[in-house]
């Protein structure tokens, strides 16, 4: 009987000398030794707008964004943000038909965001390309919500870039407005096919097989010389001026 009543006292002893020894809970050492994750975005909030696209796209918009930025800082370029939304929104545009599976080569993509944007063509002509479009399993509807204005792109490249405008320029260098006139005057031509193409489907129009060509004169009332604007804005001058 007393080996019986010692042998609780000694268990006690025993256990009361292992406690020192006890582990402590798993759960604060992975408390005091996990560090704090790291911050998975340099600036909080959502994505502009832009910036998601590109995202979106990533395989067909790649470069995009360095080409708008290049565009925007480079003095020579001179390109505005209005000009910068339009060529982004065709940009985008040929994304979602490479997306679909719709061979660009063979569409004249400014033709066609020219007139999805208003910019161009009857309502007629807007709806009959929105249901063709349709056909070929693009979702017309959500592309033109996703269509970007100057102030997005603004946003972009200012908030999200860091970039900033050239400064000390007076205004538009003659590289720069002599790339303008080209492309509207290429824009002037491509409208001008697709509605002549227009009138002959509806009978309205016979011509055999033609090109559309599209020229910009100057005239110097002066010396009565006519120049190629483009070949104004490269000697600078007309011969007025010559010494």
């Amino acid at each position: 009987m007393d080996d019986q009543d010692d042998s609780p006292d000694r268990s006690a002893h025993d256990n009361a000398g292992q406690d020192p020894q006890t582990t402590p809970p798993e759960s604060s050492e992975s408390d005091t030794s996990t560090p704090a994750a790291p911050a998975s975005r340099s600036k909080p909030g959502p994505q502009p707008k832009v910036a998601r696209l590109i995202s979106e796209y990533d395989r067909e918009l790649a470069g995009v964004g360095d080409e708008l930025e290049a565009r925007w800082t480079n003095p020579e370029t001179d390109a505005s943000l209005r000009s910068l939304a339009d060529w982004f929104n065709e940009q985008l545009l040929r994304a979602v038909l490479m997306a679909a599976g719709i061979e660009t080569i063979t569409e004249d993509v400014s033709h066609l965001y020219a007139v999805l944007s208003g910019e161009t063509g009857s309502r007629g002509e807007r709806t009959q390309l929105e249901r063709r479009l349709e056909r070929d399993g693009v979702a017309v509807e959500t592309v033109t919500d996703e269509f970007v204005s100057y102030g997005a792109i603004r946003s972009y490249l200012t908030g999200y870039r860091n970039a900033t405008a050239p400064s000390g320029t007076d205004g538009p260098s003659a590289a720069a407005t002599a790339r303008t006139i080209e492309e509207l005057r290429q824009r002037t031509v491509s409208v001008t096919e697709s509605k002549l193409d227009r009138l002959q489907e509806t009978d309205q129009l016979r011509v055999g097989p033609h090109r559309v060509f599209a020229d910009v004169q100057v005239l110097c009332e002066r010396c009565g010389k006519q120049y190629d604007v483009a070949d104004l804005l490269e000697s600078g001058a007309c011969d007025c001026y010559e010494s």
